[in-house]
């Protein structure tokens, strides 16, 4: 390894289909789009999906396994919020055939073999996990964990999963402060991640590469199709890869809100993902939950038992 080396892309060089999984519901999967781009121009086999906030009882898509849909630009869905349909028929109107697959909201049992049965489906060799935002990285002792559900659920089910690799990718540095993360923990973590071997550095999103050029293209056409619950993580990603910085707002969702965008927000922070589930105190009690609402109690039980948290830290620069 060396300076001209990326070592998200070195790991990624020796797949041959990889999984990009959004870990935390919503536009996570978005998140995931310039590497999707990026891989796919090197010649590698990408799919996308989606731990899905999407009701999925009403999406009439291929069921490939219980709490498992294909989406693609012909699948009907739910009008005001289908963020995985509406990007596959963003796909379909460049003339592009790629599915969507749909994640049940579930604990960590079914999540986990949901993802065994899309493995069987499509062979995928590899999976990077994306997180919009970087509470993936909260290991339990932080003051706050943002929202942990999710990611942590998504985390749980992959990491038990025997693949040639798997990693993690978060984007969107500063966008979890108003869920009460404290970015000098998540900068602890990355700290911890690096001594480990973990921490596979950052990747710049910059507005003159292609890939991210459809990125925005793609956040931009689907938030304008769902007026009433545009993505706040991806327009503020976006805004900060055009060079805005600061309390800058491209939604109504935001407003009465501070935001803080800066360039740190759209790079790419990529790590090993068995070292970072190995840095959570709480992940072996999701194992074996069923259900998000176990997920939850298990995680509020995990806080009640701590003596102490660890308090709010600025960051000192």
């Amino acid at each position: 390894m060396d300076l001209s080396t990326s070592p998200l892309f070195e790991r990624l060089m020796g797949a041959e289909h990889v999984l990009i999984a959004g870990a935390g519901g919503g536009f996570d999967v978005f998140s995931g789009l310039p590497l999707f781009f990026r891989l796919r121009a090197l010649g590698k086999k990408v799919s996308l999906a989606n731990l899905s906030f999407t009701r999925l009882e009403e999406v009439e898509g291929r069921r490939l396994a219980p709490g498992l849909v294909e989406v693609d630009g012909h699948t009907p869905g739910p009008v005001h919020y289908f963020p995985e349909g509406l990007l596959a028929q963003w796909f379909d109107t460049r003339g592009e055939h790629v599915p969507v697959y749909c994640f049940e909201r579930a604990g960590v049992v079914p999540l986990r073999t949901a993802y065994e049965a899309l493995r069987e489906a499509l062979g995928f060799d590899t999976v990077v996990l994306v997180d919009g935002g970087t509470d993936i990285l909260m290991r339990g002792d932080e003051v706050g964990l943002g929202t942990p559900e999710e990611d942590l659920s998504s985390l749980a089910a992959v990491d038990a999963l025997a693949l040639r690799d798997k990693l993690v990718v978060c984007l969107g540095f500063g966008v979890d402060f108003h869920h009460g993360v404290c970015h000098a923990h998540f900068l602890e973590s990355v700290a911890a991640l690096s001594k480990q071997g973990g921490y596979l550095g950052v990747t710049a999103l910059l507005e003159p590469m292609g890939e991210v050029a459809l990125y925005k293209e793609a956040v931009d056409s689907v938030c304008r199709r769902m007026p009433r619950a545009p993505s706040i993580v991806s327009l503020s990603v976006v805004t900060a890869v055009e060079g805005e910085y600061g309390d800058v707002h491209r939604t109504v969702r935001t407003e009465g809100s501070k935001l803080w965008i800066n360039p740190l927000m759209s790079m790419y922070w990529a790590f090993d993902l068995t070292a970072l589930a190995r840095r959570c105190l709480y992940l072996e009690a999701l194992r074996d939950t069923r259900t998000m609402w176990e997920v939850s109690e298990r995680i509020e039980s995990f806080r009640n038992r701590l003596h102490s948290v660890r308090p709010w830290k600025d960051i000192p620069v």
